[in-house]
C-alpha cells in the first residue's frame, strides 16, 4: 500500500513540505478534510489554485495524503505523518508554569509507587484528553504454583491461579458449554502437573504452543482447558502490569465514534496486553517514540497514534508511559507533555 511507502524528503520539493505541513496541521486542528482554497489561504502563497491542486496531486502521488471519496479535500496518509513528524514539526518546551503544574498533580494521589504511576496515567489523559497509559516495573520473576476451574452457571467458569509468591489472579472464563465439576478438577490437575514450578513467562509460551498443537491431537475438553488457562494467565500479566486511563476520552473523536471501532479499541484496552508488549519493545529506546497507525503493529489500534518515553528508577530504565488517541493528535503538544511527564515520574521514584 502506498501509505506503507518510505519517501525520501529529497524528493518533495520544499513548497509541497510547505503545503503538507499546513495541511496535516489544519486536519489535525479541525478533523475535515482540507480543500486547495482553505490550503492556499493557510500557507499565505500567492499562488493560483491550479498551482495548489498541482501541488497537492504531487503529495497524492507521493503517499502523503489521500482523497477520501465524499470529499474533494485531502487527508493525510501515515506516510505523511511520518513525514511531517520526523521533518517538519517543531516541538517547543513547556512554559515553566506548565511544568510545575504537572509536577503538582503528579504527586497530588500520593507518594508511593503504585500512586505515582497511577497518577501518571490520569494526569497524562486529563492533559491531553486522550488515553493515559503507563506500565509498571517488571517484578520479580514469578514462577507458576496452582491453578483452578469452578464450574458458573450459564457456560461460564472462575479461572483461579496461584503463583509461588502468593499472588492468586481470579478470571471469569466464558465457555462454549457447561461443564462438570469433575472435568474441571481433572484439567486443573493436569495442567498444574504440567506447569508446577515453572517461570510464568514460560508458561504463557508453552500454553500458547500447546493449544496449537492440542487442536489437532487432543480431545475437545483438553483444548478447552489449555485455552482457559491461557486467558487466566495471561489476565494475570496485564491486569497489574499496565494502567490506563481516559479510554472514554476517545469517543469525542469522530473517526473514533464509529460502534465498530470503539469496540475494538475497548477490547484493546480491556485486554492490554498487546499494549503492553507493544510498549515494552521500546522499553530500552532513548526519549519519544512514536508509532502511526499501522505502524504499531497491533490491528485494533490501526486507527490511532501511541506517543511513548521511558521512565526510570535510579538511571535504570523499568517502564513506559504514554499517551494513546487518534491519528490526527495534537503531536506538537502531546510529545513535551509525555516527555516532561516520563521525567517527573524518574524523579519522583527516585525519591522513594
Amino acid at each position: 500500500m502506498s501509505e506503507n511507502k518510505s519517501v525520501n524528503e529529497t524528493v518533495v520539493s520544499e513548497r509541497a513540505q510547505h503545503f503538507l505541513k499546513a495541511l496535516i496541521e489544519r486536519y489535525i486542528k479541525e478533523g475535515q478534510p482540507v480543500g486547495s482554497r482553505t490550503l492556499a489561504k493557510d500557507t499565505g502563497l500567492d499562488l493560483s489554485p491550479a498551482t495548489v491542486r498541482n501541488v497537492l496531486a504531487d503529495l497524492e502521488d507521493l503517499g502523503l495524503v489521500s482523497s477520501p471519496h465524499t470529499s474533494a479535500g485531502r487527508v493525510p496518509t501515515i506516510t505523511g505523518y511520518r513525514m511531517f513528524i520526523d521533518s517538519l514539526l517543531t516541538v517547543q518546551d513547556l512554559k515553566k508554569a506548565e511544568v510545575e503544574k504537572i509536577r503538582s498533580e503528579l504527586i497530588m494521589g500520593g507518594e508511593e509507587s503504585k500512586a505515582l504511576l497511577a497518577s501518571a496515567s490520569r494526569l497524562l489523559s486529563g492533559v491531553t484528553h486522550m488515553a493515559g497509559v503507563v506500565t509498571l516495573p517488571r517484578r520479580e520473576k514469578t514462577t507458576f504454583r496452582q491453578i483452578e476451574f469452578l464450574p458458573l452457571s450459564e457456560h461460564r467458569v472462575l479461572g483461579i491461579l496461584v503463583t509461588d509468591a502468593g499472588e492468586v489472579h481470579n478470571r471469569i472464563l466464558h465457555t462454549h458449554r457447561d461443564f462438570e465439576r469433575i472435568e474441571l478438577e481433572q484439567a486443573a490437575n493436569f495442567l498444574t502437573n504440567s506447569f508446577a514450578g515453572r517461570d510464568m513467562d514460560l508458561v504463557r509460551q508453552r500454553l500458547l504452543q500447546e493449544l496449537n498443537d492440542a487442536r489437532d491431537h487432543f480431545d475437545q475438553m483438553m483444548t478447552q482447558a489449555l485455552s482457559m488457562a491461557g486467558e487466566v494467565v495471561n489476565a494475570s500479566e496485564s491486569e497489574e502490569d499496565c494502567m490506563i486511563a481516559g479510554q472514554t476520552n476517545l469517543m469525542e473523536f469522530a473517526e473514533l465514534s464509529g460502534l465498530d471501532q470503539l469496540r475494538k479499541l475497548f477490547d484493546a484496552f480491556t485486554e492490554k496486553r498487546e499494549i503492553l508488549h507493544l510498549l515494552d519493545q521500546f522499553q530500552n529506546a532513548d526519549g519519544v517514540q512514536i508509532f502511526i497507525g499501522e505502524e504499531s503493529g497491533y490491528q485494533l489500534l490501526n486507527g490511532c497514534s501511541i506517543v511513548t518515553a521511558p521512565y526510570q528508577v535510579n538511571e535504570e530504565m523499568v517502564g513506559m508511559l504514554g499517551v494513546i488517541g487518534p491519528t490526527r493528535m495534537n503531536y506538537e503538544r502531546v510529545i513535551p507533555v509525555v516527555d516532561i511527564t516520563a521525567k517527573i515520574l524518574s524523579a519522583a521514584l527516585k525519591k522513594n
